[in-house]
């Protein structure tokens, strides 16, 4: 049987919001971890600022690491897990080095993955490489949250990050919905429909 030598961690950011794409990263790490990565954890629990400090020794100490978005408009095709499904597999074979071994975030793996895989439960704060793909999917998708809101600045997407706080509800609510907008979310689709308040 084959040593599994290489390993990468799996995380995704953005299932949830009503806008936005849902944004999944794969890393591969190094066995020894350096001391600038011993404070990887969940993104969630880290602030912005330590996530942000993060980013560049992932990058640098990452034998490979891939960024994949999937648009609003896949996400509102083929549903938000199977977009979530696509982007792990996406990410995972778009990395520059082809793991023996991948672990992933949650408790599905993608039916197309063609690699030996487990799924990890809270994996994002007990496994390394899933912690940093999580930094590094939230990251990329806040960054590109920021820039939705630049373009559409009425529904403040750069504070929320396309989440349906009540700032976000009665900002849809005024202008109705845009293409950044995830049209088959239920609060969206019922507005589109004329049933939202």
């Amino acid at each position: 049987m084959k040593a599994v030598k290489l390993t990468a961690g799996v995380d995704e950011a953005g299932r949830g919001p009503l806008a936005g794409p849902v944004t999944v990263s794969a890393v591969i790490l190094p066995d020894e971890l350096p001391d600038e990565l011993l404070a990887l954890d969940d993104s969630k629990k880290l602030s912005e600022k330590k996530r942000l400090a993060l980013l560049a020794p992932i990058k640098s100490h990452a034998l490979a690491w891939t960024v994949v978005h999937v648009s609003v408009e896949e996400i509102d095709q083929i549903n938000i897990f199977q977009a979530t499904m696509k982007g792990m597999t996406q990410a995972v074979n778009d990395l520059a080095v082809t793991p023996d071994f991948v672990q992933i975030d949650g408790n599905k793996i993608p039916q197309n993955l063609c690699i030996n895989s487990e799924a990890i439960v809270g994996g994002d704060g007990k496994v390394a490489a899933i912690s940093a793909a999580s930094i590094l999917a939230k990251s990329a998708r806040d960054e590109l949250m920021q820039e939705l809101g630049y373009d559409h600045p009425e529904y403040g997407f750069e504070r929320h990050k396309g989440y349906g706080t009540a700032a976000h509800m009665i900002a849809l609510k005024k202008h109705g919905p845009c293409a950044a907008h995830r049209k088959t979310f239920a609060p969206v689709r019922d507005l589109i429909q004329g049933e939202l308040f």
